[in-house]
């Protein structure tokens, strides 16, 4: 990528699109082309297409999406497959029609089998079944790298899928019945201090191990697959190292100086027993992550307490 060429982040306000235009600002680019979902609704087909007509970006990351944790998911399956395959499809099409030179598909680790041998490896991909509580979101997201392939493989194009593991940062959110467990944590354990509660009540078993990211590093790897050679394959992108649900919760209760019960409430569901993403194909080209979860987790309960009273679901 040239300094000076367009490039469209596509979800710019969202955690990861915000990530993204710190990073490309941070390393000299410029020339960003950036619409709100007020100005821009990716859902509908000829709005994209004049966008794309109209803008004709260089190079695009698509990191707009409909997410959510095990709550939103099972809550709102409808939703997520059709808002996320109506937002690929559209921006996939048109970067094709208006001829971008190249395009970051944003996936995600929920697209490998429940059950599949760990750390999980790019092959892994399809060779058994999904988690249930998240499907159509993966179903969708599958969806988009499949089409990213089909595009590759009859049109030529250059798209390049990314498969992030579990991400948090500044402009997370943190409502409750959306949230992804990093930000649900520190939301509830954080109330849970200001009311003097005695315990909190933390879905699952505490046993299931995850693996977290913060998002300038995500945002880091992408910006420099960009800048790398043509290819063409999906490729992993997390920290190589994963806790218990148990652990964070007690690493998040030292953060913030919560010092009451942790009660976890098996009736609600784990989720898969371990996501590890195997990251040696990115480590192979150069790239390492620099946060440390600790330090990361701090920093990101700073920006929840300064932005507390303004922050709401996306």
């Amino acid at each position: 990528m040239k300094k000076n060429e367009k490039i469209f982040i596509a979800g710019h306000r969202g955690m990861v699109g915000s990530a993204l235009v710190r990073t490309l600002k941070e390393k000299g680019y410029s020339n960003l082309a950036l619409r709100s979902h007020l100005e821009l609704d990716l859902t509908v087909q000829e709005k994209v297409y004049t966008f794309f007509k109209e803008e004709h970006p260089d190079y695009v990351f698509l990191a707009a999406a409909q997410v959510g944790g095990i709550l939103a998911n099972t809550t709102y399956r409808a939703e997520f497959i059709y808002s996320n395959l109506a937002i690929q499809n559209n921006v996939l099409d048109a970067a094709w029609k208006y001829n971008a030179k190249r395009l970051m598909f944003l996936g995600s680790s929920c697209i490998y089998p429940k059950h599949c041998p760990q750390p999980i490896k790019e092959s892994y991909l399809l060779t058994g079944p999904l988690e249930t509580t998240n499907e159509s979101y993966a179903i969708a997201k599958i969806a988009g790298l499949k089409t990213c392939e089909a595009y590759n493989y009859q049109y030529k194009t250059d798209y390049v899928t990314v498969m992030p593991t579990n991400l948090f940062g500044p402009n997370d959110n943190f409502e409750p019945e959306t949230s992804h467990v990093m930000p649900a944590l520190i939301q509830k354990i954080h109330q849970a201090k200001i009311s003097k509660a005695k315990y909190v009540t933390i879905w699952g078993t505490g046993s299931p191990k995850r693996e977290f990211l913060h998002v300038d590093d995500m945002a880091s790897a992408c910006v420099f697959l960009m800048e790398k050679e043509s290819f063409k394959d999906i490729i992993n992108v997390g920290s190589g190292f994963d806790l218990t649900i148990r652990e964070l919760a007690e690493m998040i209760c030292k953060i913030i100086g919560f010092t009451g019960e942790l009660n976890f409430d098996t009736s609600k569901p784990d989720g898969p027993p371990r996501k590890l993403l195997d990251i040696s194909r990115l480590q192979s080209l150069g790239w390492q992550p620099k946060f440390i979860l600790e330090d990361s987790i701090a920093s990101t309960y700073s920006w929840f307490l300064e932005n507390y009273k303004t922050i709401k679901a996306p």
